[in-house]
């Protein structure tokens, strides 16, 4: 396979970003790297035509002695027995207004892809190196890069701060409340009384369906009623034995004047 993708960049920021696995890693479209693995190495899922495969391998890229790089991959189906393992050669040429990466190597899969149009795994296959080319061109600096190119400043002297003007606070207005006084309510008129005191009487009058001679003379009720002195035990005998002592009285009274009656 032989490919080209030009970038308007120059030769030298695509060489320091396929030197730094790291920007490698984040140029490769879609890659989902795995914790604890090295950086070009994880989960790629690739579209072709209507389907979707996902795969789990590794790539890695080193530099050539003529200045052309050497990618090697091989990644297996995440869901499959299918493999897929790569051999490509990226070279740079400087060209007006940019580069131009030149791509050339072989691929073998086997699998699902397999089973796949050729022309469709060939138009995914371009979309893919397009992307990375262009997100490797992209990829920003290092932060500890720019930090290093960065001239250090000097910190400018703190300046003192001027004092704020302390402003005199505004008189306070003298309240309303002081200024009116106070009215006193008017005095309830002679007329009125007068209403107050008949509507009084009438009221007691009138209380519950009743005169007032009724309510004043009337014996309290309910539980303000008086309650009986408790009856002795020296009451109820003495009325015991008072009753038949009075019957012998009276019957030795009409004796008495039978006899006298008799004598006469």
């Amino acid at each position: 396979m032989e490919h080209e993708v030009f970038v308007p960049v120059q030769a030298e920021r695509l060489r320091e970003a396929l030197a730094d696995p790291v920007r490698v890693a984040r140029a490769v479209p879609g890659l989902q790297q795995d914790a604890g693995t090295p950086p070009v190495s994880g989960r790629l899922k690739v579209r072709v035509g209507g389907h979707t495969i996902t795969y789990r391998g590794t790539v890695r890229v080193t530099a050539r002695e003529d200045g052309s790089y050497a990618v090697e991959g091989d990644a297996a189906e995440a869901r499959g027995p299918g493999t897929v393992k790569l051999a490509l050669a990226l070279t740079l040429t400087p060209s007006d207004g940019g580069t131009t990466v030149t791509i050339t190597g072989t691929t073998t899969a086997d699998g699902r892809v397999a089973d796949l149009p050729p022309d469709a795994v060939s138009a995914t296959t371009d979309r893919l190196l397009n992307r990375f080319v262009e997100n490797l061109a992209e990829a920003p600096e290092t932060p500890q890069g720019a930090a290093e190119r960065e001239p250090e400043r000097e910190p400018e002297p703190e300046k003192p701060e001027p004092e704020a003007e302390v402003e005199p606070a505004p008189e306070a207005e003298p309240s309303a409340l002081f200024e009116e006084e106070e009215q006193a309510p008017p005095a309830p008129s002679r007329v009125n009384r007068e209403d107050a005191v008949a509507e009084a009487a009438h009221a007691r009058r009138t209380m519950i369906g009743r005169s007032a001679e009724e309510v004043d003379h009337a014996p309290p009720r309910g539980r303000y009623a008086p309650v009986p002195a408790p009856e002795t035990a020296d009451a109820r005998a003495t009325l015991r034995w008072a009753a038949p002592a009075a019957a012998v009285a009276l019957a030795s009274a009409i004796a008495v004047t039978r006899a006298l009656r008799k004598r006469r």
